[in-house]
């Protein structure tokens, strides 16, 4: 492709690159700014909220993206997985609550997974060129076999208990249309202390187990992060300056590291600024018994105020994000991801190098379902209800459409593509029902407005990049067409060169033989003098004739007749290669 290096050329490209998540950000900016009751920390716990819920589901769709599978709407095939594991750990409550519930869903969900994984990476093989919409005719099918098997399968193959609690009542076949994870013992505690008595069917379950393990104040988690990658981007900088060879791979000019690191220090002042200010005020508030809530202190700031307001970040959900996410880059560096690349690039290559194109989508179809089960079973758990045959519907469109929104497409997509897509895409869906009250008077147009978004983005995000296919196609042919022309001119330049050389062979010839003729007709003059003289005295005296006289001279001068006229041959092919060359 013909890149533009000038600076509009390279404004004009980075909006094209990102026309989506430039629109999300417009719109999110939009929304906050009309909102009349929206407040960043109701913003902000939204946000942090379906982050961790969906993180996992999103970033299970890279490796399909990075092996040329596109992008994968069967991740439902995973999700349901997910969703047919948490059935059956639930299904046995007596025996498995809490956490180790929630680990026996991973485990029952992973070979699951796999089967389906493998099964549906066999159905990409047999459509190749139209993986897409292959993942989607089989996010359908899936379904409905799902939705056959939970409604009829069990109970009606599948025996169960009588009057179980997750069957239909009456008939006792088939799951009921919704059923709770159960709470998670420190959260039962907390309902029955405040009087609410055991909700959750009243039995303990695994709904944020996860999320309860360890949570810490928001400013702190950011403070964290923010130190983090502040020391990142200084380390990479070292080592770029120590390793030439690492520089130039990761071609990071000054001024990006410049304002990358501002923000950063910028992100790390704020958190560290927070965190002080909320560790004060909840000393303070834990030397006064009698006053329970912190905005309620007396002479308490409202910053102070609205930052304690942010919900505790999940850590040991986070963490679980982040190590997949490692994973996943590690993955790509490895020969099977190297791999996934080469086929992704181009199965005709890949296949000649000799690596087994088909083996290798199969595996990035399996890791991607396996992921989709684990993200399945982490976005149940939170939510901690399970709508049994509609929960799953839009989990395929709407990580699709995350992912695009951080900037990825239907052939590459990264572990930042998904953070970012997270972000502003569910930040948009926070914001919609502002947006709707704000133009329309309704709430109720904001959920529109989140479909559109959501369909919008995909098919906007796959015009896009078809357009984009395409004028690559065009710039290649046009390098083509310039290639074929260079190549004609190579050519004819070649055969022009050969006629100038041989035709200045001639005009070497014709002159060395010329100038020779020529010396030798002044060699015949110097050595035949006297019989030249004796001839004219013959001619003089009559005895012989005027005919015998020419003749005479005309012998002696053919050698240099011959010569001149070569030379003269030899000048007419030497004009004839210079007027060669000059075409």
């Amino acid at each position: 492709m013909i890149e533009n290096t000038s600076l509009a050329g390279k404004i004009r490209g980075f909006l094209f690159n990102n026309t989506v998540m430039l629109i999300f950000i417009g719109f999110v900016i939009f929304g906050f700014v009309v909102s009349e009751t929206f407040t960043p920390s109701s913003f902000t716990n939204d946000i942090m909220t379906r982050f961790f819920r969906n993180g996992l589901l999103v970033i299970a769709l890279i490796i399909p993206v990075m092996a040329g599978l596109g992008l994968n709407f069967g991740i439902v095939v995973g999700a349901l997985a997910g969703m047919l594991a948490l059935i059956f750990v639930r299904y046995h409550y007596l025996i498995f609550s809490g956490f180790p519930a929630l680990l026996l869903a991973f485990a029952v969900a992973t070979p699951i997974a796999i089967l389906f994984g493998f099964l549906t990476g066999k159905l990409y093989n047999k459509t190749k060129g139209q993986e897409m919409i292959a993942s989607l005719i089989v996010s359908f099918f899936a379904e409905g076999v799902y939705g056959l098997f939970v409604l009829f399968g069990i109970g009606g193959l599948i025996p169960v208990k009588p009057n179980h609690r997750m069957i239909n009542p009456g008939t006792d076949i088939g799951v009921r249309s919704s059923f709770e994870l159960g709470l998670s013992g420190d959260e039962l505690i907390e309902a029955a202390e405040g009087g609410r008595g055991m909700i959750a069917q009243e039995l303990p379950g695994m709904a944020r187990v996860l999320n309860n393990l360890w949570r810490i104040e928001f400013v702190y988690a950011l403070a964290v992060v923010a130190v983090a990658l502040f020391g990142f981007l200084i380390i990479r900088r070292i080592y770029m300056r120590r390793n030439p060879a690492a520089a130039l791979l990761i071609n990071e000019p000054l001024w990006a590291f410049i304002v990358k690191s501002i923000l950063c220090g910028a992100v790390v002042a704020f958190s560290f600024y927070s965190s002080g200010v909320i560790y004060y005020w909840y000393n303070v508030l834990a030397n006064d018994p009698e006053i329970y809530r912190l905005d309620l202190l007396p002479g308490i700031s409202p910053f102070a105020v609205e930052i304690s307001r942010i919900n505790q970040v999940p850590v040991v959900t986070g963490l679980v994000i982040f190590a997949i996410a490692l994973f996943v880059v590690y993955f790509s560096k490895t020969k099977l991801g190297q791999d996934c690349r080469s086929v992704g690039q181009s199965q005709a290559i890949a296949n000649v190098s000799g690596i087994n194109v088909d083996k290798t989508r199969i595996i990035a179809t399996i890791y991607s379902t396996v992921l989709a089960a684990w993200g399945m079973i982490i976005y149940l758990h939170d939510i901690g209800h399970v709508a049994t045959y509609t929960i799953h519907r839009n989990i395929g469109f709407f990580s699709v459409a995350a992912i695009l929104v951080g900037g990825a497409t239907a052939a590459r997509a990264s572990v930042k593509n998904a953070i970012i897509g997270l972000l502003l895409f569910h930040a948009m869906f926070v914001i919609s029902p502002h947006v709707g009250i704000f133009l329309f008077d309704d709430g109720n147009a904001g959920e529109y407005m989140r479909t559109f978004m959501v369909y919008g983005v995909i098919g906007l995000s796959l015009g896009l990049y078809v357009w984009k296919g395409l004028k690559i196609a065009r710039d290649k042919e046009s390098l083509a067409a310039m290639a074929r022309k260079e190549a004609r001119a190579v050519v004819v330049s070649a055969q022009v060169e050969s006629v100038r050389k041989r035709l200045s062979r001639v005009d070497d010839v014709c002159s060395i033989i010329g100038i020779g003729l020529i010396i030798l007709t002044v060699i015949i003059f110097i050595y035949e003098g006297e019989a030249i003289r004796a001839v004219n005295v013959l001619r003089n005296a009559g005895q012989v004739t005027r005919l015998y006289v020419f003749l005479h001279w005309l012998l002696i001068l053919l050698p240099a007749l011959i010569g001149t006229a070569l030379l003269i041959i030899g000048s007419v092919f030497q004009k004839k290669a210079i007027s060669v060359t000059d075409q």
